[in-house]
């Protein structure tokens, strides 16, 4: 007898992901908008893009590509978006990310044009440590401290998906 499974995901059942690039075309059930994040990592020498924001589709698809200064996790604010998915990608060191639901977090001034919130001074319920190769996907519910690394600077790729 076969059983139907609906395996459907929406933004609110699923928290932050981490794996490797090679894998990332599992995740496009999440959105189907990821798909460009897939091509865009297949079709180009992406490490080599310069820092600043590329469009890929729209407004619904872009990655900003930075190089900042590493951070430990007290000088990390936690972060969370209502419109966009992030999906982060190290570029030449390990990048490690602090993790708070956004419902545990405190109320704060949200910036509706940049889609963000920043709250310093909250501790990190848990960390993961993404390396070059890999990425992690933060959905809208995910609470996320960036940028932590014990190296000077740290390069990066961040995709950001319309939900």
């Amino acid at each position: 007898m076969k059983v139907a499974v609906d395996l459907t995901i929406t933004n609110n059942l699923c928290d932050m992901i981490i794996d490797t690039i090679r894998n990332l075309e599992k995740y496009v059930a999440l959105n189907p908008r990821i798909q460009h994040v897939v091509s865009f990592l297949r079709n180009n020498h992406w490490e080599d893009v310069a820092d600043g924001k590329h469009i890929i589709s729209g407004n619904d698809v872009f990655v900003n590509v930075m190089t900042q200064d590493g951070k430990t996790p007290q000088q990390a604010p936690m972060e969370y978006h209502k419109e966009m998915i992030d999906v982060q990608v190290p570029i030449n060191t390990a990048e490690t990310y602090g993790y708070i639901p956004a419902a545990e977090l405190p109320e704060s001034p949200f910036d509706t044009a940049k889609d963000i919130t920043l709250i310093p001074g909250i501790e990190a319920q848990t960390f993961v440590t993404a390396r070059p190769g890999q990425f992690v996907i933060f959905m809208p519910q995910d609470g996320h401290a960036p940028g932590i690394t014990d190296q000077p600077t740290l390069r990066k790729a961040i995709f950001k998906v319309r939900k």
